[in-house]
């Protein structure tokens, strides 16, 4: 199964912060990408498990990601 994150660094803590918004509870963080990236694993495949088939299979499907230029 692949599954789409989404990743920021925090400016005031300098860590890495992930979440898969399609799938609720899958956030970590951590200092370096390799690590954050095991961390996410670990926390998707566990939140995975507490779905039953049904709600695996109604996950929603990724399609992109748009930047937006607003002007504040």
């Amino acid at each position: 199964m692949k599954i789409t994150s989404y990743i920021e660094k925090d400016i005031e803590s300098g860590l890495y912060v992930a979440i898969v918004p399609s799938i609720p509870g899958a956030h970590t963080q951590a200092e370096t990408m390799d690590e954050l990236l095991k961390n996410l694993k670990e926390v998707v495949e566990l939140c995975l498990e507490e779905l039953n088939p049904e709600e695996r299979k109604s996950l929603p499907e990724f399609i992109g990601v748009q930047q937006l230029e607003v002007k504040i």
